[in-house]
């Protein structure tokens, strides 16, 4: 059997792997899920795909990715040509980088943290991280009320990027029930026809 020429490296409860996962599937791409958990991380077969030991990696066919958001933007422009997840026309574009960089920084530095640190021991500060994450998510609320997706009238890799760590909040104590318009958000990607939930980590969540 041939195997595929795309292996994205992750775990089933990272959100960064995630969001490439749900974009392989958006674009209809065969690929192999490769189990890369902490200890895989510290080998040296890993180290050689990527030093700094984090996940996501893709590799396709000779070439290795690291980094989520850079792996996604890759397979749009490489896949997706003329398709809605990256956008050719300069605002639109921007308007997706912006969300990207959010991706990268609040929402991974709020619910993402809080997350970490619950659900998993990650040695990070809870207050700041529900700090961040309440403004993060007051802010989305705002973006979200009177619109269906965060850059454009239809998804785009803005909302894969964000998806994830955001919808699951919970699973760091950090409720989504103040933000009815979020939860719109969050049912519409759900909804999307090559949608893949990921896996709710085992602890307790908030309501």
């Amino acid at each position: 059997m041939t195997q595929p020429r795309i292996v994205l490296h992750g775990t089933p409860l990272s959100g960064h792997a995630h969001r490439v996962e749900l974009l392989l599937l958006a674009l209809g791409l065969p690929h192999e899920l490769a189990s890369a958990p902490a200890d895989i991380r510290r080998s040296d077969a890993f180290r050689k795909l990527n030093p700094l030991q984090q996940i996501p990696v893709l590799q396709d066919g000779t070439l290795t990715l690291c980094d989520s958001n850079a792996i996604m933007v890759y397979l749009a422009k490489r896949y997706g040509a003329g398709s809605q997840w990256l956008p050719e026309e300069p605002i639109a574009a921007a308007q997706v980088q912006r969300w990207l960089s959010i991706a990268a920084g609040e929402v991974m530095h709020g619910p993402g943290s809080a997350r970490l640190i619950a659900q998993f021991g990650v040695a990070d500060d809870p207050a700041r991280a529900g700090r961040i994450a309440s403004k993060l998510l007051g802010f989305m609320e705002g973006h979200l009320t009177g619109r269906d997706f965060l850059a454009a009238e239809h998804a785009t890799l803005a909302d894969l990027a964000c998806f994830s760590y955001v919808a699951h909040a919970p699973e760091g104590g950090i409720s989504l029930a103040p933000y009815p318009a979020l939860r719109g958000w969050i049912a519409r990607i759900e909804a999307l026809p090559f949608f893949k939930a990921m896996p709710a980590s085992p602890l307790p969540q908030a309501s």
